[in-house]
């Protein structure tokens, strides 16, 4: 196996289903031009039977992008690897965290924190595919399960098969009684257990995920820890993405406003238009991009209401963006 360059994890922003599709990670990249991004996962049975293209397909400008799988079979999360070193991606994720009843039915996602073994063939044989590197994203533990035994042996188990970065979300997962939405809440925090990991497996890359609200707030949490990933917080309050490059870094922020930001990914709304997508399908992305700024409720009013209907094109942007004007110049 050839030896790919390694992203900087340091700052990144998860892979989040029904979200960070292309067009969202197009948005982002407009505001980082470093920060590591993540596709909703995709199922190895879809990428390896199914339209590639469609699934996960990307654009380079997005780089640098990983993409996440989920599954339990071996061999075909390998062929699904390669497929996805072969697109152009920086790094394939293995999703041992996802807690929904479809992942479960499909026997993947959190349920497999239960079968380390499995885990740890399945990122082997991943690794051996794909000539890029191959990752784990994971819980502490599911159900009844003790994290403080759970979590240091999966790690264990797949540091021994080559696996040197893990991304930790911070809670255990309930597989009944909670819905994925309570699982990223109800489940108690404890980044306490995840910087114990890294003093445990000191020559592992560990990332934590889970409760960071900002990045202010992700930074101060870091500690010996080597990055930070950040879920809803980025997605629902993006601009904050904007102060990336400076804080983690040290490179210029690419916008210096949320109208900068509307303006440099103009050409890719247009671009997208072209090819019959749909305005809603893009902005919909948008829309906390003015959150707890002049205009916010008038741009997402505009956007919400407008980019839905057929036909709607960039105007419709444009007159959310120039809604925001009368608030800005009254402040």
């Amino acid at each position: 196996m050839t030896t790919a360059t390694t992203p900087d994890r340091r700052f990144c922003v998860a892979p989040m289903m029904d979200w960070t599709d292309r067009h969202c990670r197009a948005f982002h990249r407009v505001m980082t031009r470093h920060a590591l991004l993540y596709t909703e996962m995709a199922t190895s049975a879809a990428v390896t039977h199914g339209d590639v293209a469609r699934l996960i397909g990307f654009d380079p400008a997005e780089h640098p992008v990983a993409l996440q799988l989920g599954g339990s079979d071996p061999d075909e999360l390998a062929q699904a690897a390669r497929t996805g070193a072969d697109l152009g991606y920086c790094e394939i994720n293995l999703n041992v965290g996802c807690p929904s009843d479809r992942v479960q039915s499909g026997k993947f996602g959190a349920c497999l924190m239960r079968e380390p073994e499995l885990v740890a063939d399945c990122l082997q044989a991943m690794r051996e595919k794909a000539a890029i590197p191959v990752t784990l994203k994971c819980r502490t533990g599911v159900d009844d399960q003790e994290p403080r035994d759970a979590l240091p042996d999966l790690l264990s188990r797949v540091k021994s098969r080559g696996i040197t970065t893990a991304v930790i979300h911070a809670r255990k997962a309930w597989l009944k009684g909670l819905s994925p939405k309570e699982n990223r809440s109800i489940p108690p925090l404890d980044h306490a257990l995840v910087h114990a990991m890294k003093s445990a497996f000191p020559d592992m890359e560990i990332i934590l995920n889970g409760g960071l609200e900002t990045l202010e707030s992700g930074l101060e949490a870091q500690g010996n820890l080597d990055g930070i990933m950040l879920g809803r917080a980025a997605y629902h309050t993006p601009w904050q993405l904007a102060d990336v490059d400076g804080a983690v870094y040290g490179s210029p922020n690419p916008v210096t406003s949320p109208e900068a930001a509307v303006t440099a990914y103009l050409p890719y709304i247009a671009q997208q238009l072209d090819q019959g997508v749909r305005l809603h399908s893009i902005t919909r992305h948008m829309l906390g991009l003015f959150h707890g700024r002049p205009g916010a409720r008038q741009w997402r009013r505009i956007l919400s209401e407008n980019a839905v209907k057929d036909g709607a094109g960039i105007e419709v942007v444009m007159t959310a963006l120039a809604a925001t004007q009368p608030a800005l110049a009254s402040v």
